[in-house]
């Protein structure tokens, strides 16, 4: 979504019932006279002459008192809010800081919306730009709304359209880059949302094919008959029980003048919905897992936002994308199938599928020659049992300090690292008797042995984000919203424009 000052190329996501329009993100030079105002302010004592009555400074403080961060006047034909969020104090990190400017911003959209306030001017008293980018990035993200399917769609859409910043400190560049990172978010989150109704794994593809043609991503789909040509063991095993064919989809960002000499090569487990196969998940564990597909949308609209900011970067997205069903002719535990890089793998468990793809995606990336492979995926329920919702399991092989530098990315976004240990100890329990792995390692440390079944197909820098937590909650969350958070595009386009900085 580039936006000039004017609020021009607006960027609209349609559906079948209505359009919704998303915030526009402008600037301009003073604060109007008349219209909707937000002020951000550290202390009372900021308050500049004639901004509020006396009257109503009276009634801030007494809220004050009561430790309110909130405060709003009613002005009959627009409203004044008072927001106070205490300043980062000296020798503190930025990152925590800015995410409570995120939540804050998040905080005051309730008020928005039941007035039906539908423009709004922001400006802060300690003119920082990265603590009003914050405020309004936690508005945007908090703004969306999965409504396809509603019949009252209409009346239940948020009526926000125009959000306005004062700060000559802030640059369209950087207007333009949260607009469109805005999108990009927007539009993983609508992906993970879209039921198995709508989203297999062939209409997946499509969606990814129409991404990459609006900006220059060159797109690749590979279907049965391809992957069956290539001998993708696990992607076609974990597809038998699906009425549905399986697509492998290569998205590849390629500028002219690209300043890494080796490319950065995202993975994402693209299972458009997961059964558990044969190995049946209980009813309530599936209400949720038309999600499970969350790491492939990630990835395409993390490579999407690279595009559309014209990083010069050489990226490439490797996608594989199915259903994981109990039909009749679904593999079954005690199967042994041959990947694509011909290791054999012992099936023990079908609802441990998405390292199956992966592992095909990871081996197929050698051909690359890749200078690091980043996969995301909603990979264990062990993950989500460890971090929750908070943060992202990780492990990592030979990536040094790429790792370090994502880590630091995650506390700047707030999608944050929780490195876990990485021992070769664990890939014993990957032994089976007659096969080279068994595609599970046992009750105990099961995200971690994933992770070391997905390292015998790398050679090469590689990190490993098991999203399972932080992907998809059943609440409202701040500005991750509720249902898909569209967690990791945040924090692979930072990462990657932190590694265009350091080339350069």
């Amino acid at each position: 979504m580039v936006v000039s000052s004017q609020g021009q190329d607006k960027f609209v996501r349609f559906n079948e019932k209505y359009l919704i329009m998303l915030p526009i993100l402008s600037k301009i030079n003073k604060l109007p006279d008349n219209g909707n105002k937000i002020i951000l302010l550290a202390d009372a004592k900021e308050i500049k002459p004639g901004l509020i009555t006396d009257q109503e400074l009276t009634y801030l403080l007494q809220r004050r008192e009561s430790k309110k961060e909130l405060i709003a006047f009613n002005r009959y034909n627009k409203w004044l809010f008072i927001q106070f969020i205490a300043p980062l104090a000296e020798g503190k990190p930025l990152g925590p800081y800015l995410e409570k400017c995120r939540k804050a911003g998040d905080s005051v959209l309730s008020m928005l919306h039941d007035h039906e306030i539908t423009e709004v001017t922001i400006s802060s008293s300690s003119g920082m730009a990265a603590e009003l980018l914050a405020y309004s990035e936690g508005m945007l993200l908090g703004s969306y709304q999965f409504l396809k399917y509603r019949a009252d769609a209409g009346e239940k859409s948020f009526k926000l359209q125009h959000i306005q910043l004062i700060c000559s400190k802030i640059s369209m560049d950087e207007i333009n880059e949260l607009s469109q990172l805005t999108k990009a978010v927007y539009k993983c989150r609508d992906l993970v949302n879209e039921p198995l109704s709508f989203l297999n794994a062939t209409v997946l593809a499509n969606e990814f094919e129409e991404m990459g043609s609006k900006v220059g991503i060159n797109v690749e789909v590979l279907t049965r008959k391809k992957i069956e040509a290539l001998k993708m063991g696990g992607l076609l095993a974990v597809s038998k029980g699906s009425p549905d064919p399986p697509t492998f989809t290569i998205m590849e960002w390629k500028p002219s003048g690209y300043i890494n000499t080796k490319p950065i090569v995202f993975v994402g487990k693209g299972v458009v919905y997961d059964t558990g196969g044969l190995s049946l998940k209980p009813t309530s564990s599936m209400d949720t897992m038309k999600c499970d597909m969350a790491g492939a949308a990630a990835a395409a609209c993390a490579i999407y936002m690279i595009a559309m900011a014209r990083l010069p970067l050489h990226i490439i997205a490797l996608l594989p994308a199915t259903d994981n069903r109990p039909d009749g002719n679904a593999y079954v535990p005690g199967d042994i199938i041959t990947m694509f890089d011909g290791t054999s793998v012992e099936v023990l468990n079908t609802d441990a599928e998405g390292r199956l793809l992966l592992a095909d995606a990871l081996s197929y990336a050698k051909k690359y020659n890749p200078a690091l492979v980043i996969d995301l995926a909603t990979l264990t329920g062990a993950a989500d049992s460890a971090v929750g919702r908070y943060g992202i399991v990780a492990m990592s092989a030979l990536a040094g300090e790429d790792y370090s530098l994502l880590q630091n990315c995650g506390e700047k976004v707030c999608e944050r690292i929780a490195p876990f240990p990485f021992w070769d100890d664990y890939a014993e329990l990957l032994k089976s008797e007659i096969a080279d792995l068994k595609n599970i390692g046992g009750p105990k440390a099961g995200a971690i042995t994933a992770g070391k079944f997905l390292e015998h197909f790398t050679d090469y820098p590689w990190i490993h984000l098991d999203i399972a937590g932080p992907a998809f909650v059943d609440k409202r969350d701040s500005y991750r919203g509720q249902g898909g958070t569209g967690i990791g595009v945040r924090l692979l386009y930072e990462f990657a424009k932190s590694i265009a900085a350091k080339v350069n």
